[in-house]
């Protein structure tokens, strides 16, 4: 099959859907729309933002004089704390209350950063604030699906340029994530695995696998090298 060429269909692994493609098709002349590339802001702080420390925000409430990270309830959540069990049901219209928090995190008081250009002692503080408002939200019984991610520019929906993450948290689990879990799920049960994998560790560092898989490695001067070949019967081990 010629992968360039040909109109095919490819499996998606993780939703076991089949999808369509035509990679030809990018071959075709464009005078669509040609987007600028993006400016980088100027400004540490704009009296404007509504994220910038010590600002008032969209609604109303004040932002702390922040010096690190930040995460707040957004004030104009997509998903909040609900009666459970609250249904309607009429004819063909059906409806359940979807319980749940949102929250806005800040990554850094600069207004002209992101995180591609902090120091890696910043981008740690940021992880950390991942961790703890992950396990927080998490701990809620009613909340059963924590999302963390980010909506990089304008044309992916960012309200604001402030560097600055969400956190989606409900009751539910979204369906794209159900298929996924299905169909790894019932990989893992199907098959033996077998796989390859690299990677490195300080020399004074023992692999914490070591215990577990066939290891050789290569000593360099500064790192060790772990080539763990073909894995059969993983499954049952932590």
């Amino acid at each position: 099959m010629n992968f360039k060429n040909s109109s095919h269909r490819r499996k998606n692994i993780l939703t076991g859907e089949w999808i369509l493609v035509s990679p030809h098709r990018t071959n075709r002349p464009w005078q669509g729309k040609k987007d600028k590339p993006q400016k980088l802001l100027s400004l540490d702080y704009d009296p404007n933002c509504y994220l910038c420390p010590g600002n008032k925000r969209a609604a109303g409430k004040k932002n702390p004089n922040y010096t690190g990270t930040y995460s707040f309830i957004n004030d104009f959540s997509a998903l909040k704390k609900v009666k459970i069990n609250d249904a309607y049901s009429d004819g063909l219209l059906r409806a359940k209350i979807e319980y749940g928090i949102c929250k806005v995190i800040c990554y850094s008081p600069k207004h002209n950063s992101s995180i591609s250009l902090l120091e890696v002692n910043e981008i740690v503080e940021i992880i950390k604030l991942w961790q703890n408002d992950y396990s927080e939200i998490g701990s809620d019984p009613n909340i059963n699906y924590v999302q963390i991610f980010e909506n990089k520019g304008e044309i992916m929906g960012c309200s604001n340029p402030h560097p600055h993450g969400q956190i989606w948290a409900q009751r539910s689990i979204p369906n794209e994530v159900q298929k996924k879990i299905v169909n790894q799920k019932t990989y893992w049960e199907k098959i033996d695995i077998e796989f390859s994998f690299d990677g490195y560790s300080p020399p004074d560092e023992q692999f914490e696998y070591e215990n577990k898989f066939k290891v050789s490695w290569k000593l360099t001067e500064k790192i060790r090298l772990y080539n763990l070949g073909e894995v059969s019967k993983l499954k049952g081990t932590e």
